[in-house]
């Protein structure tokens, strides 16, 4: 049988603390944190904002919150760098997911954007983007 722990982000049962699973294989989430919608308890939810239209010469950028899960898998598994703590020990910390909006409507996007972090921080957890 094997021990190694998966997926995280849809099988943590704690929001805190340090969570070891391999960089290159499983769901990707913000520092291998739980994916949810739910926020009681939480104290800080990452949310991705995929839009890139307002930029020139850097086409792309909508992809930028899943490499940001994706690279933030290399640092989930030990403590901050010249820190005596760890964020995650004294923090609940979830990935919520992406902004979600219709790009073929880019006047609504403003809106969407405000309305998915007012949301997040109706809940009581600030929002990291």
């Amino acid at each position: 049988m094997n021990d190694t722990p998966m997926d995280g982000a849809i099988t943590r049962t704690s929001d805190r603390g340090l969570n070891q699973e391999l960089a290159y294989a499983g769901v990707p989430s913000f520092m291998r944190r739980r994916y949810t919608k739910d926020l009681q308890g939480v104290d800080i939810a990452f949310t991705g904002i995929p839009f890139d239209h307002s930029t020139m010469n850097r086409p792309g950028a909508r992809y930028g919150p899943r490499a940001v899960r994706e690279q933030s898998a290399l640092l989930a598994w030990g403590a901050a760098y010249r820190w005596d703590f760890s964020p995650f020990e004294i923090c609940n910390v979830v990935d919520y997911g992406d902004c979600g909006f219709d790009h073929g409507k880019l006047d609504e996007i403003p809106q969407r954007i405000e309305a998915h972090t007012a949301g997040i921080l109706k809940q009581g957890a600030a929002a990291l983007t």
